[in-house]
């Protein structure tokens, strides 16, 4: 046993005895350097790259690139331009560190501190760690991707968009219809917004919308599992994935769904998630039924459908299973809970309820409440209400809706 200990020591050491005192030596050597990541070239590529985007030079970001490499030459000229027509302000970034192991050519990506705001739009700029990639490049060193991986990565990083604006409204748009969908969602902010006004009168609107390629685009630009939105029409959500308050707050479409939408249909997605950016929506910590609820009453309270078609969801669902015996909660409201549609009508009829009952202003203030950290059951005693007269006079509607 004492000869096989040394053994394997001696194996580990590199070195064998072989019947005499001098050991033989393996050779561990290696021709070979092993490559590493040029940290402070790239560093330096970085800055350069700020440079450029701060300036909307595309020519000077496109030679960051490797001169071969034409798409990294084609996007990083994008991004510049991108950066130009968004306005961009506060640009800086910082190179944190290699991510993962650096390829035997050489390349290897980064996270990058990335720092960046919309001109008149941002009160204080979006703050988020992004993956580049680099690539030795003669003497220096050239930058290969932008975006991707398992980071956040904002939709200007992605590929060229269309940039639409008004003084209170801005859509980028990705993908070949960029130019139609920028126009589209543009025309329904601005609808959307006396929408919410006539509800909440005290909002001065400032809106962002974000309008991707495709669902799994919009995916990568949360960094979301895929598929997490595949079932959703937009989504309310800060610009560099925090939930801190003062982050810039931008509206995430999924132009598959909402394309399969009506006009009225599309509309009111729009307003609805215009209802969560007028209430900060993004750092609430609300009840699902009062947070969702609410935004479709506001949506939905001048739209001219019979209950038939707002509704219909609900009220198949109430016919399948029954009259629910409580408010939907945070597992009716998943992305991948199989009767979504139908949460979002039930909620929406629960906040009707609480209207019919102590009028809008009555709904508003139980909102305003809530939204101040005051408990579901606090913002309803407010206006004299408690949840269970809420419960049982919405349980009412929904056995006149499903009978």
């Amino acid at each position: 046993m004492a000869g096989l200990s040394l053994c394997v020591g001696l194996v580990a050491a590199g070195g064998w005895l072989l019947g005499g005192d001098e050991p033989y030596r393996a050779d561990v050597s290696n021709d070979r350097t092993a490559p590493t990541a040029r940290a402070g070239a790239a560093a330096a590529a970085v800055q350069d790259l700020v440079r450029a985007l701060q300036a909307g030079d595309a020519a000077a970001a496109a030679d960051l690139a490797p001169a071969a490499d034409l798409h990294a030459v084609d996007l990083l000229a994008a991004v510049a331009r991108n950066a130009r027509d968004l306005r961009l302000e506060d640009l800086s970034a910082r190179y944190v560190d290699e991510v993962g192991a650096v390829s035997q050519d050489g390349a290897w990506t980064a996270a990058v501190e990335l720092t960046w705001a919309v001109e008149g739009f941002d009160r204080e700029p979006a703050h988020a760690e992004v993956l580049i990639g680099f690539a030795p490049e003669g003497d220096g060193v050239a930058v290969t991707g932008l975006g991707g991986g398992d980071r956040i990565s904002p939709l200007w990083l992605h590929e060229r968009v269309v940039v639409r604006r008004t003084r209170r409204a801005l859509v980028m748009a990705a993908g070949e219809q960029a130019r139609q969908e920028a126009r589209a969602y543009l025309q329904r902010v601005r609808r959307a917004i006396p929408v919410v006004r006539r509800v909440l009168p005290q909002w001065r609107p400032s809106v962002v919308v974000e309008v991707p390629a495709s669902a799994a685009q919009l995916d990568d630009t949360l960094n979301v599992a895929d598929g997490t939105y595949g079932a959703i029409a937009a989504v309310t959500a800060a610009a560099d994935g925090s939930v801190r308050a003062g982050a810039p707050v931008r509206v995430f479409v999924n132009p598959e769904v909402t394309g399969r939408l009506r006009g009225a249909g599309a509309q009111v997605v729009i307003s609805h998630e215009l209802v969560h950016v007028a209430t900060d929506a993004t750092t609430a910590a609300l009840d699902p039924w009062l947070l969702e609820g609410f935004a479709d009453y506001v949506a939905l309270r001048d739209v001219d459908l019979p209950l038939s078609t707002t509704a219909a969801r609900a009220s198949a669902s109430v016919r399948r299973h029954g009259v629910p015996d409580q408010l939907p909660g945070s597992a009716e409201f998943a992305t991948a809970a199989p009767d979504l549609e139908a949460a979002y009508e039930l909620a929406w009829l629960a906040c009707v309820e609480v209207a019919d009952q102590v009028g809008e202003r009555g709904l508003v203030r139980v909102y305003d409440r809530a939204s101040d950290g005051a408990t579901t059951a606090e913002a309803l005693a407010s206006v004299g209400l408690t949840l269970d007269e809420v419960v049982r006079g919405w349980q009412g509607r929904l056995r006149e809706l499903g009978s």
